[in-house]
C-alpha cells in the first residue's frame, strides 16, 4: 500500500525554547537570509501563457474568455489570475526548507475582514483554494510581490519596495511576539475589528468597519442575493456574474447540486448538521468570482425553511493545489476537503458551516455561507502610509496563520531582530514585479495573436 502523506507540517513544541530558537538560527547557514532577495528566471523557465491554457483544460471553456479579460486588466490583475505561475518560480527560489500549512493564493486582496461565530469582527485570510503544506517562504514572498505590483504606476519605486518590506517587517515582528507567548494563548489569538480605530490602524475605511458591525447586529449574518418570494423561491439571474444554466442543463444542474448538499451534510458534525438541515434545498445558480477562480465551477445554492426563511450557500470546486506539483501531495481524497482542512488551521475563525462533498460532473466542491458582514479591503486612492500599515498587518496576519501550524519560535530564531530579512524581501517582491509586468505583456500579446481567446464584455 502506497504511503499516505502526512496531512500537517511536523510539530517541535515538546522540545526546549532555547533548543527550538537555536534551531532557527542554525538554519541560516543552510539558507542565509540574504539569499530570500535572488529573482532571476531561470533558461528553462516555462512559458507562463502555456502554464495558463494548460489551467484552463480543466475549467469550464465557456468561462475562460472571461478569465483572460480580467487577467488583461493590468499587472496586478495578472498576478492574482496566475498563482500557478508564481508557484513554479517559487519552487525554484532559496527555502530553509520548514514547511507550514500555506494559504497558496497570499495576495494583499485576499485579506478582509468577516464575523466569527461569536459575532464579532476580525480580519484575517479569506481565500484558501490553492492552501497545501508548503515552504512558508511561498506564501511571504508573493504577500510581498502583491504590494509591488498592486502600486505600479501610483508610487516610486522606493515606497513600492518599502511595501514589500513591510510585509516582511510585520511577519517578522508578529513571529517574535508568538514566540514569546504560549501555546494557547497564540491558538486563540484574532486580529480584532471590534472599532473604528482598529480598522484605522491597519489601512481599512473606518466606515466600511461600522457599516459591517450594523448589519451583523441589525440583520441575517446572510448576503442578500435577489431571488422570487413563495414557497419556492429562485433566484434571479444577473448577468455575467449569477446566471443559470440553459433549459436542457438545469435538471442534470439542479440534480449535481443536490447530491452536493447531501455530501456537504455528512462532512458537517452534528449540531452543524442539525442546523443546515432546517432548510431545504430550493434553486441553484451559476456565479463568476475573482480572478483566478473564473472557469472553475462556483455557485450559489438557495435554501428556504418551512417558513421562507432563507440561506444562500456558496459552493465553489477544488482542484489539486498550484503548490502540490512542487511540495506535499494532497492527503485528502476530495479536494474540498483539503481547503476545509487548511482554512480551519489556517484562519482564527473560521464559517461553522464550511464542509466539503462532490457535486456536478463528479467534482470536488467545498461549501460555505456568503455572509453580508465580509469586508473587502479598497485600496484604490489609499495613501501610501495607509498602505504601508495595511502591508505591515497583511505580514502580522498572515505569521499568525502560519504560526499555527508551526513553530513561531524556529521561525523567529531563523528571522532574527535586524531587517536583514525584510530587506530580502523587498528585493525579490521589485524584481518578480518585472517579471510580472513581463508575463502580463505576454498574456496582452498572446489576446492579440488570439492564441487565447477573451470575451468582448470585459475587454
Amino acid at each position: 500500500m502506497a504511503d499516505i502523506p502526512d496531512p500537517l507540517p511536523p510539530q517541535t513544541h515538546a522540545q526546549p525554547f532555547q533548543t527550538r530558537a537555536d534551531l532557527g538560527r542554525a538554519l541560516r547557514e543552510k539558507c542565509k537570509r540574504g539569499n530570500h532577495a535572488a529573482w532571476e528566471a531561470p533558461a528553462d523557465r516555462r512559458d507562463p501563457i502555456d502554464i495558463l491554457i494548460e489551467q484552463g483544460e480543466y475549467r469550464l471553456p465557456e468561462l475562460l474568455p472571461l478569465r483572460y479579460a480580467r487577467m488583461k486588466a493590468s499587472p496586478f490583475a495578472f498576478l492574482r489570475g496566475s498563482a500557478a505561475v508564481m508557484a513554479a518560480d517559487l519552487a525554484g527560489t532559496p527555502s530553509t526548507g520548514l514547511l507550514v500549512q500555506a494559504a497558496g493564493d497570499c495576495h494583499c486582496l485576499n485579506f478582509g475582514g468577516f464575523a466569527t461565530p461569536e459575532r464579532r469582527l476580525s480580519f484575517d485570510i479569506n481565500d484558501f483554494d490553492e492552501t497545501a503544506v508548503a515552504p512558508w517562504e511561498w506564501d511571504l514572498k508573493r504577500l510581498a510581490t502583491s504590494f509591488a505590483v498592486a502600486t505600479l504606476g501610483e508610487f516610486d519605486k522606493a515606497t513600492r519596495r518599502g511595501l514589500a518590506e513591510s510585509v516582511g517587517g510585520g511577519y517578522r515582528s508578529m513571529m517574535a511576539e508568538i514566540a514569546a507567548a504560549s501555546i494557547l494563548e497564540t491558538w486563540y489569538r484574532v486580529q480584532s475589528l471590534d472599532d473604528g480605530n482598529a480598522a484605522r490602524s491597519i489601512g481599512l475605511d473606518p466606515a466600511s468597519v461600522a457599516k459591517a458591525d450594523r448589519q451583523l447586529k441589525h440583520r441575517p449574518m446572510l448576503i442578500t442575493i435577489e431571488h422570487s418570494d413563495g414557497p419556492a423561491p429562485k433566484l434571479t439571474d444577473k448577468l455575467p456574474d449569477l446566471y443559470h444554466p440553459p433549459a436542457n442543463a438545469l435538471p442534470e444542474f439542479l440534480a449535481g447540486v443536490e447530491a452536493l448538499l447531501e455530501a456537504y451534510r455528512q462532512s458537517l458534525i452534528p449540531e452543524r448538521r442539525i442546523l443546515i438541515e432546517r432548510y431545504r434545498f430550493a434553486d441553484a445558480a451559476y456565479k463568476v468570482v475573482g480572478v483566478g477562480s473564473v472557469g472553475t465551477m462556483c455557485g450559489v445554492a438557495l435554501m428556504a425553511s418551512g417558513d421562507g426563511e432563507t440561506l444562500q450557500l456558496q459552493f465553489k470546486e477544488a482542484d489539486a493545489s498550484v503548490l502540490e506539483a512542487f511540495s506535499k501531495p494532497s492527503p485528502y481524497a476530495n479536494h474540498g476537503e483539503r481547503v476545509v482542512r487548511g482554512q480551519r488551521l489556517l484562519q482564527a475563525a473560521s464559517d461553522i458551516l464550511l464542509g466539503f462533498g462532490k457535486g456536478p460532473r463528479g467534482r470536488d466542491f467545498y461549501v460555505r455561507q456568503l455572509r453580508d458582514a465580509k469586508i473587502k479591503p479598497v485600496l484604490d486612492g489609499l495613501s501610501s502610509r495607509g498602505y504601508r500599515r495595511y502591508a505591515w498587518t497583511c505580514g502580522e496576519v498572515l505569521a499568525r496563520a502560519h504560526a499555527r501550524s508551526a513553530d513561531a519560535v524556529v521561525l523567529s530564531g531563523y528571522l532574527g531582530r535586524s531587517e536583514t530579512f525584510d530587506q530580502a524581501v523587498g528585493q525579490f517582491a521589485m524584481d518578480y514585479a518585472r517579471q510580472t509586468e513581463s508575463d502580463h505583456a505576454a498574456l496582452l500579446d498572446a489576446i492579440k495573436s488570439g492564441r487565447v481567446p477573451v470575451t468582448p464584455q470585459d475587454s
